[in-house]
């Protein structure tokens, strides 16, 4: 990889940390997918910073050049975060389901509550 390449790389590698690192300060991200990501970004490093890792990765592998190493690992990285959000996501919408049955029992009790109060004003006023 020439200087000029790697140069650029790397620049883009610490703007995606960068840009990561401003959503997590805005709270537009929560940590748990910042530390994903943060990983991700990490992988990126070193791959830029040592590109014969890729070469080694794609000789033990078996894969015939480093680009499709790169693409095997590109993939695997979002199959991971993929799986990642996949899990967070069901897990919100179990707490969502939780959080809906909770307010209709709390409305119930709440229209319980309200008639037997009409119904001792409507006594008391007898």
């Amino acid at each position: 990889m020439n200087t000029q390449l790697q140069g650029v790389l790397i620049t883009g590698v610490i703007i995606f940390f960068i840009i990561v690192l401003l959503l997590l300060k805005k709270r537009s991200l929560s940590l748990k997918y910042t530390l994903l990501w943060l990983l991700a970004g990490l992988v990126m490093a070193i791959m830029v910073l040592f590109p014969k890792l890729l070469v080694v990765l794609a000789h033990l592998c078996g894969i015939e050049t480093p680009m499709y190493a790169l693409f095997v690992v590109c993939i695997g990285f979002m199959l991971c975060i993929l799986m990642a959000l996949t899990s967070i996501v069901s897990k919100q919408n179990q707490k969502i389901t939780t959080l809906i049955q909770m307010v209709g029992i709390y409305e119930k009790r709440m229209r319980e509550v309200e008639e037997n109060i009409n119904k001792e004003k409507m006594e008391d006023e007898r």
